[in-house]
């Protein structure tokens, strides 16, 4: 009880929470534990923890009468929709390995992603039907149920639960393949924020489940500590109804973070639903600014770290206002070591590795269960990690000194005025150099014309330039007028 996440959680609480190393373990608990509390809402209907687990086992006996064998790949192609996590939930407990495909991939995608990955069953929402024209599987409707029940699967811990895309930002995508153990440590991390865990939360869907954040955060740690969770099969149309969902926690990515402040700005918090506590925000560098603007307006914004070959959550921030450049510090049951700069962990919750890749694999696993991560990151003497960047981004100068950019842009987001902004190498005339591209925050420079903002840019790089090496100096500077190209958590792409 004396560990980091531990701390202001009612005893009678914490004795009720276990770690549950499979999906049918957890399935089967929740049942039991939560019952008559409210489990999935969507606004037109609503069903209790009893009432979903029954769905869900309806579910698995429609699995069965596919005629699937224990281990079977199954994909979902649909929005963040009751159907959805219900489908979800039936695969992993059924035994099989579930694939949440993301809802904008075009038909040829759909079907390439069925034939890399050997699915047997696609579940398919019915408006996305004609994308799955040439599946070389099975397709299903994803309101397809059955009259009867079929009860969980004996699976093991290390059995395959669930494949998520990732990589696909600079490369290839990958299939991260995650074991059961892994989908609930991350679910299990995923209860901590400080204090009373089972106050009768409500959560929003607004991540999609096809990211792992979306689908470990904001949804199976939800339905671990009992909260509603809300489908958002419309993410401007679910911002619009938050006063009748009335959220008391949310998970989002940064984007999303600004997109909300400035609805609450311009509405005043009781636009939130009245009753929003709690941001939990990550994929993507938080800037302190966010936690700031979230904390005027009575909400707590907590920030952390986590990949998808790690189930989500490695290090959570609880000081957010002491410390909010730091990631925070490590879950528990997990080892963290710094290696030549690069984090490296291990625990119940690394993946197993990319499936039909044992070269990727090899060179992310080490044989004794390391997860090399690609992230550079350092503690200070208290045990908080810092984020400084990633290796594949390295600048290398001409004295054969690596430069992280991510090191050189969190000064940047310390100032009001930037909204974001992207370090890269670039050349003068036929020299290179350091440039950086820098997207400002329009409402603060209301009233101002464009060489105004222009000039804060271009002093704020003065500024930040002073305190560095001059090896590490920006020497060319763009502002943007036009937002940057962003992946599918709303990260800025390094592709631009």
């Amino acid at each position: 009880m004396d560990h980091y996440f531990y701390r202001g959680i009612p005893k009678e609480e914490f004795e009720i929470l276990h770690y549950f190393p499979t999906i049918p373990e957890y399935v089967t608990w929740f049942e039991k534990q939560w019952g008559d509390r409210p489990a999935v809402n969507n606004l037109r209907e609503k069903y209790n923890y009893r009432e979903f687990a029954d769905r869900i086992a309806a579910r698995r006996a429609y699995l069965k009468e596919l005629g699937l064998s224990k281990g079977d790949n199954v994909a979902v192609l649909d929005l963040n929709s009751i159907d959805a996590v219900e489908l979800f939930l039936a695969i992993t407990s059924g035994g099989y390995v579930a694939i949440m495909l993301p809802a904008q991939l075009p038909a040829p995608a759909v079907v390439g992603s069925c034939m890399k990955f050997a699915v047997k069953a696609l579940f398919v929402r019915d408006e996305f039907r004609d994308r799955a024209e040439g599946v070389p599987c099975k397709v299903c409707s994803t309101k397809e149920t059955s009259t009867a029940r079929e009860g969980v699967a004996t699976v093991d811990k290390d059995d395959p639960a669930a494949i998520f895309f990732t990589g696909g930002t600079t490369g290839t995508p990958k299939g991260a393949v995650l074991p059961h153990r892994a989908l609930m440590r991350g679910a299990y991390n995923g209860c901590f924020n400080g204090g009373s865990m089972f106050s009768g939360d409500r959560y929003m869907g607004l991540l999609p489940l096809s990211h792992v954040f979306g689908l470990i955060r904001s949804t199976m740690a939800a339905f671990y500590t009992g909260a509603e969770w809300y489908a958002c099969e419309n993410m401007k149309e679910s911002i619009g109804k938050m006063p009748m969902m009335r959220p008391t926690i949310l998970v989002l990515v940064p984007g999303l973070c600004d997109v909300l402040i400035g609805l609450g700005k311009m509405y005043g918090p009781k636009f939130y639903g009245g009753c929003l506590k709690t941001v939990i925000s990550g994929a993507a560098n938080v800037p302190p600014r966010i936690i700031s603007e979230f904390d005027k307006l009575g909400v707590t914004c907590f920030a952390g770290y986590g990949m998808t070959e790690g189930a989500n959550l490695t290090t959570g921030n609880l000081d957010v206002a002491t410390r909010p450049t730091s990631v925070g510090k490590i879950f528990p049951e997990q080892e963290v070591k710094i290696v030549d700069g690069e984090i490296w962990f291990r625990g119940d919750n690394v993946f197993l590795g990319y499936y039909g890749d044992p070269q990727k694999t090899a060179e992310t696993l080490t044989p004794d269960g390391w997860l090399k991560t690609g992230d550079l990151g350092r503690f200070d003497e208290d045990g908080y990690l810092y984020i400084v960047g990633r290796i594949k981004n390295l600048i290398i100068l001409a004295n054969a000194e690596n430069v992280s950019p991510e090191e050189l842009e969190e000064p940047f987001y310390k100032y009001d005025g930037i909204k974001d902004c992207l370090v890269k190498e670039d050349k003068i005339g036929d020299q290179p150099c350091i440039a950086i591209e820098i997207l400002p925050r329009m409402e603060y420079f209301e009233g101002k014309d464009w060489s105004e903002v222009e000039a804060y840019c271009n002093d704020l790089v003065a500024k930040v330039n002073e305190t560095l090496p001059s090896t590490h100096r920006i020497a060319k500077v763009s502002v943007r007028k036009e937002d940057f190209k962003r992946t599918g958590s709303l990260k800025v792409s390094r592709n631009q």
